[in-house]
């Protein structure tokens, strides 16, 4: 075959040019991505972070900043380990994916097929609870429902606690009717991988996604602090700077939460685990499909409608979103958008998979951060969408933290009342609401006098311990844990004789997670 000598010198330039233009433009797209990273940081200060972009099912981006403790000298980086928290969800219904692509399980297997004991409130609703519905928040309890249960950590509920509380908790809602967050189902969800997989639900998340995915540094169960090393921890935001809060012990248990948010990775696990999604044909460490195509598919297709929020049209231009089996489901200016956030005390995650683009991002950051989490969800993801040049060009970084400042300053923004004036209720005026009380599924509490003030403690949740003060005509309990940032009324029923009461959140809005309103005690005993 003849070759026109010619031709090859101008194929060797214009292969060297595509190399060269390449190059210019992974630069430029590092530098915009440093821009942004650089614009959150200067905004929120943040104790620590760390930040992978995946694009074409290529890691482009990796960026990691601050301390794995404020004021340590301990620097981050890409093998530093964070709470991924809610992201959790996702790896537990990659788990049981795994578990339905070996035969041992059916998405619409009645969960009493595998846990015999479990119960809801309803007897309906026990027979008809798929293990579908554990993943996809539509069980008509209200959002986050026996939470109480779980959080605080450290507390003594077990997973048996669990199921067995289940039954207790009323309904607000249908079954099947509406969207509300759950954390308990998943922790049904695990004892459900663990009965079907034949080990405790954190060695099937080892066995099934952890080890065949390569993700050598996340953590689940009990672990060694020192021996596994470079943990970040949890920070708070007091008097405008960040400081440590609930720091580990040297020996990290497992917790009665981990299939909802107890996963611990770095973020060069993350990366590998936004790879996994963004590549339909990965293979695991044995060489073998990890996930068969069909179980992907099921994973990403929309079980449970939810609602679109005036930001989120606003700032995206979505239209639809819902949920899928422990991802959240959305358009971003006509891309589809996989996405989760993880949040607990002190520290935050984000994961964002747009498949259409084999493209996405992780964002690890061990302080409370929710505002600086959204600008970081709504700049990155619009590296990838961006569809309208004039909108796009002025909304930065300092638009979006500027439109979230103010939202939370709006007056419709919060309904807490002042509850500043307070002072200690007294022995004598509650002497017939003292005693030992007791709910049906968070179990007994205390409420007795300790000198002149009277003290309420929970008997399993001892970060649940304060001094009940009277705030005009109500009663609140002043916790004494500074994390438990959630203030409650306990309201006695009005009869000395009815020896009841129940609980409330002061700030309606608070997090939903301090499930006061779920809770109904009436008295057992008394004061020893």
């Amino acid at each position: 075959m003849r070759h026109d000598s010619p031709r090859w010198p101008a194929l060797l330039f214009f292969a060297a040019f595509a190399v060269v233009g390449n190059a210019g433009a992974q630069q430029s797209r590092t530098a915009a991505l440093d821009r942004i990273v650089d614009e959150v940081q200067a905004r929120y200060r943040l104790p620590g972070f760390a930040v992978g972009v995946v694009e074409n099912g290529e890691v482009v981006y990796r960026r990691t900043e601050g301390e794995l403790i404020a004021g340590s000298g301990r620097k981050i980086g890409a093998d530093s380990l964070f709470k991924i928290a809610s992201n959790s969800k996702s790896m537990t219904t990659a788990a049981l994916a795994r578990l339905v692509d070996a035969g041992k399980l059916r998405w619409d297997d009645p969960v009493t097929k595998h846990l015999p004991d479990f119960r809801m409130h309803d007897d309906w609703v026990t027979r008809q609870m798929q293990v579908r519905d554990l993943l996809i928040h539509n069980s008509g309890l209200r959002a986050g429902a026996g939470d109480l249960m779980l959080w605080p950590e450290p507390n003594t509920f077990t997973r048996a606690d669990i199921l067995h509380g289940l039954r207790y908790l009323k309904p607000v809602h249908s079954f099947r009717s509406r969207y509300d967050y759950d954390n308990l189902l998943y922790i049904v969800a695990g004892e459900v991988a663990a009965k079907v997989g034949g080990a405790p639900y954190e060695d099937v998340l080892k066995r099934e996604v952890f080890a065949p995915l390569g993700l050598s540094r996340c953590q689940i169960g009990a672990w060694d602090r020192d021996g596994v090393g470079d943990v970040a921890q949890p920070h708070a935001r007091r008097d405008g700077r960040y400081l440590p809060v609930r720091q580990d012990e040297a020996r990290i248990a497992a917790s009665t939460m981990d299939p909802a948010g107890g996963v611990r990775c770095s973020l060069n696990d993350m990366t590998t685990w936004l790879r996994a999604w963004l590549t339909p044909d990965r293979r695991g460490a044995d060489g073998k499909p990890w996930l068969s195509r069909e179980h992907r598919e099921a994973l990403w297709r929309a079980q449970m409608p939810m609602n679109v929020s005036p930001r989120q049209r606003d700032w995206a231009n979505t239209h639809f979103a819902a949920y899928g089996y422990g991802w959240r489901l959305t358009d971003a200016d006509g891309a589809f958008k996989v996405s989760h956030t993880g949040t607990l005390m002190g520290m935050y995650s984000l994961v964002t998979l747009l498949p259409d683009r084999r493209s996405g991002f992780v964002v690890l950051i061990n302080g409370d951060a929710g505002d600086a989490r959204s600008v970081f969800d709504q700049m990155l993801t619009r590296q990838f969408t961006a569809a309208q040049p004039e909108r796009d060009r002025e909304r930065g970084v300092a638009w979006y933290a500027d439109a979230l400042a103010a939202e939370a300053q709006a007056p419709s923004a919060g309904r807490a009342p002042d509850t500043s004036r307070s002072k200690d209720a007294t022995p004598a005026e509650l002497r017939p609401r003292l005693g030992v009380y007791r709910d049906p599924w968070f179990g007994e509490v205390s409420v007795c006098a300790r000198g002149q003030s009277v003290r309420f403690a929970s008997h399993k949740s001892p970060l649940l311990t304060g001094t009940i003060v009277r705030v005009g005509p109500r009663l609140r309990v002043e916790w004494d844990a500074e994390e438990v940032d959630t203030q409650a009324w306990i309201d006695f029923a009005a009869s000395d004789q009815a020896a009841t009461f129940v609980m409330s959140k002061v700030d309606p809005d608070a997090d939903f997670s301090y499930d006061f309103e779920d809770l109904a005690f009436a008295r057992v005993g008394d004061c020893g």
